[in-house]
């Protein structure tokens, strides 16, 4: 009895959670936003090559950013392109959860031999009552094949999702306390493996996507082009890293 009492505050929120998310994401009021493919090149052809590989769920995929060129992906690209001949490639699917990633995602991004990986995933086990303790294992597992293969990896974290809009009061506090939650799995991850650097969502979110409704796109779920000149803003200071990291181990492995 006492191991179910200890149980069932969170099983029970998860649920609460679910259930209004549902609710939230078929409300017919507001429009729907295409999943949309940053991938791109960037940069002078005559620089030295990158390959730069996204991973994830609509936080990649963009819904609702216009221009495109705003989305933090092509924004992380472009950044890196005054030293690099970058090519971005996503492989990233809107709504996915960590498990969809491991199962659909990580062999076709190892496949494209990439320099570098970013993953951006968990909104979705957060917002869905993934459990904490499962979510850690996939996203561990994730991490652990694109680290044996990979020079360099990108972990975005997960930010402040009681920030959104479109979520009934009763979840958004729910989403805020599971978020952090998630994030925290992340950055328990992230610790694990030394080329992974972890981005701070957080920080890109809160208190900026409770201010300023003009962050969040028109269907009130999912950033705008203007929120996601905030994810890029965390982003770019990370990419910075991994290409040190990216350069070093080409470096000792010559």
């Amino acid at each position: 009895m006492a191991t179910w009492k200890l149980i069932r505050p969170p099983l029970a929120a998860g649920a609460v959670l679910a259930g209004q998310m549902a609710r939230a994401v078929y409300r017919d009021d507001l429009p729907t936003h295409e999943n949309q493919d940053p991938s791109g090149r960037f940069g002078d052809p005559d620089a030295p090559p990158l390959t730069v590989v996204f991973l994830g769920d609509s936080s990649v995929t963009a819904p609702g950013v216009d221009p495109l060129d705003h989305s933090w992906p092509r924004q992380v690209a472009s950044h890196v392109a005054d030293r690099y001949c970058v090519t971005a490639i996503s492989v990233a699917v809107g709504g996915a959860k960590a498990r969809d990633v491991l199962a659909e995602q990580v062999d076709d991004a190892l496949a494209l031999s990439p320099d570098i990986v970013y993953l951006s995933v968990g909104s979705n086990d957060a917002l869905r009552g993934t459990s904490v303790p499962r979510f850690e294992d996939e996203y561990d597992r994730i991490v652990g094949r694109l680290h044996s293969e990979v020079p360099a990896l990108g972990l975005s974290g997960v930010g402040d999702l009681g920030t959104i809009p479109r979520l009934p009061e009763l979840a958004r506090g729910i989403a805020r306390v599971r978020a952090r939650a998630i994030d925290k799995a992340i950055r328990r991850v992230a610790s694990r493996y030394p080329r992974a650097v972890k981005s701070n969502a957080w920080t890109a979110m809160h208190p900026a996507f409770e201010e300023d409704p003009t962050l969040f796109a028109g269907d009130q779920f999912h950033a705008s082009a203007r929120g996601h000149l905030l994810f890029a803003a965390v982003g770019k200071p990370v990419a910075d890293r991994l290409v040190s990291i990216y350069e070093r181990e080409v470096a000792s492995s010559k």
